[in-house]
């Protein structure tokens, strides 16, 4: 197992106590602003809480079974001096709080936009950017089938965008403009936990189980992994209505 130890950003001016803050820190952050917009009157996202759980439980099914397993096989790991040091079946606490936390402020983004968008400039060339990026996730797990994080992630959002290119499925314009607005916090959340502006990472991965192209510190696998785990959480979002 290799650890991937190349670090990133400059170097840290807290202090160690508030080090082990920083990844808490940073999902409360994320979820700060949509939380409290949540209750904002003509768009009262509070009312949907018992949708966004449901949602929440089938993204849930997979994607925490898939990072304990990962983080016990070392495709990925924690750095503790950014952890306060709780952890649940091997996951720090604060990695569980990812998971809810992110997903969060990512469906109040796309129930805002489903409020506040009359007319998606993707609706008529969504299944032309759907079929494109089947395409390309498919050709890009043929290539790197070896490579765990890579193949896996790829494949199974390839399988997920297929079910929905297939079922035409109504919101799924939505969810890609959903997406280019997610994608800005995104960077700057996982800038942080893989390394941008601090010393060394909060979350490493193995290079060796992943492409190892970066966009600044971020692995591109990232950007896919953060797509399925919001695909699925919005289906679930609205299958439950």
């Amino acid at each position: 197992m290799q650890k991937h130890l190349v670090f990133y950003g400059h170097p840290k001016s807290m202090t160690p106590m508030a080090n082990n803050y920083l990844y808490l820190i940073t999902d409360l952050a994320a979820l700060s602003i949509p939380f409290i917009a949540s209750f904002y009157p003509k768009a009262p996202f509070y009312k949907e809480w018992n949708r966004f759980l449901k949602g929440l439980l089938l993204m849930g099914i997979l994607f925490l079974p898939w990072d304990i397993l990962y983080t016990h096989l070392g495709v990925w790991g924690f750095n503790d001096e950014y952890l306060t040091g709780i952890k649940l079946i091997n996951l720090p606490i604060e990695e569980w709080l990812f998971f809810i936390c992110i997903p969060y402020a990512s469906v109040f983004t796309f129930f805002s936009l489903s409020h506040l968008v009359k007319s998606n400039p993707l609706d008529k060339y969504i299944w032309k950017i759907n079929g494109s990026l089947i395409i390309l996730l498919v050709v890009f797990t043929l290539l790197n089938y070896n490579k765990l994080y890579t193949s896996v992630t790829f494949i199974l959002l390839a399988g997920l965008l297929i079910y929905h290119q297939l079922r035409k499925t109504e919101w799924l314009s939505l969810f890609y403009l959903s997406f280019i607005f997610i994608l800005l916090p995104f960077f700057i959340v996982n800038g942080i936990l893989t390394g941008s502006w601090i010393e060394g990472e909060i979350v490493w991965y193995n290079n060796l189980e992943n492409i190892g192209f970066r966009m600044g510190t971020i692995p591109v696998e990232d950007t896919f992994y953060g797509m399925l785990m919001l695909l699925l959480t919005i289906w679930g979002f609205k299958a439950s209505k």
